[in-house]
């Protein structure tokens, strides 16, 4: 199938096929989306700021409206 094949479908079919993609690749063992090493280690840091109060937690309205700014000054 090509791009513009998937392009030329309607939105809810090719949120179905996005779907079945997902699922395909979920269901392989072979290891391929593990998580990096070093992406782990991240989040483990991130976790423990949280853990010990380094880190604040945000409401989401807060965060996106935060985002908002910092994008519009790009």
């Amino acid at each position: 199938m090509s791009n513009i094949e998937i392009a030329a479908m309607p939105i809810v079919e090719r949120i179905k096929l996005m779907e079945v993609l997902w699922d395909s690749m979920c269901s392989e063992t072979s290891g391929a989306l593990d998580v990096p090493l070093w992406h782990r280690d991240v989040l483990a840091e991130r976790l423990q700021k949280l853990d010990s109060g380094e880190e604040e937690i945000s409401e989401w309205a807060d965060a996106k409206k935060r985002i908002q700014i910092q994008a519009e000054g790009l």
